[in-house]
């Protein structure tokens, strides 16, 4: 397949993998919604980078050996279920702010934190492997050059961070910050909940 044809596809398949409603979708928008632009900005870059993890077991072969390994996708799918419930319980016990100059501050001061809840909630997601199987059978083949897998694996991080960049600016675009400012630790609360619910059903979700 040619390269062309091969980032085409991605394009397609990917984008319409990275709009689909999930944890990082309820990821994103909790960041932003609650804590601003910039947070929901390093969310998705962790989320982004999450990826990472996903193309390099993908280009080395691992992904059908994991997808095919029920012991595996059961320790992913309790690893990531319970990060889901975690962070979802933490949204749970929101409480309102006290004031924009303390949310300011330790926004500046969680930048790296921001980042790794992105990348763990991606990087745990016990359904990647399956999707990366079936994403990388369509466009790889067992002779194809190291630098070209490469070259797919960073544009698929790109779309996703670009994809998920365009969710955060457009929910901080002030009409629909303002809509939320002042409900921002009920909104905490009911995307939290979705979190929950998410995790749970990631853990009793049969995915083999």
């Amino acid at each position: 397949m040619e390269l062309t044809h091969g980032l085409l596809l991605i394009t397609v398949i990917h984008l319409l993998a990275a709009a689909a409603p999930g944890p990082d979708f309820v990821m994103v928008t909790q960041q932003t919604l609650s804590k601003g632009r910039r947070s929901g900005l390093l969310c998705s870059l962790g989320i982004a980078l999450g990826l990472s993890v996903h193309i390099a077991y993908s280009a080395f072969g691992l992904a059908t050996v994991i997808a095919n390994s029920s012991a595996v996708l059961w320790a992913i799918k309790i690893l990531g279920g319970s990060y889901l419930v975690y962070l979802g319980v933490k949204g749970l016990l929101s409480k309102p702010k006290a004031s924009a100059e303390q949310t300011h501050a330790v926004e500046e001061h969680s930048a790296i934190k921001t980042i790794g809840i992105g990348f763990l909630c991606n990087a745990l997601n016990p359904k990647a492997p399956l999707y990366f199987v079936s994403l990388f059978t369509i466009v790889l083949s067992p002779d194809m050059p190291l630098h070209v897998i490469a070259i797919y694996g960073l544009w698929i991080m790109f779309i996703q961070l670009a994809w998920f960049s365009i969710v955060a600016t457009l929910l901080a675009t002030p009409p629909v910050a303002k809509r939320f400012k002042k409900f921002g630790h009920y909104l905490d609360r009911v995307l939290g909940g979705a979190m929950v619910a998410l995790g749970i059903k990631v853990v009793m979700t049969r995915i083999t």
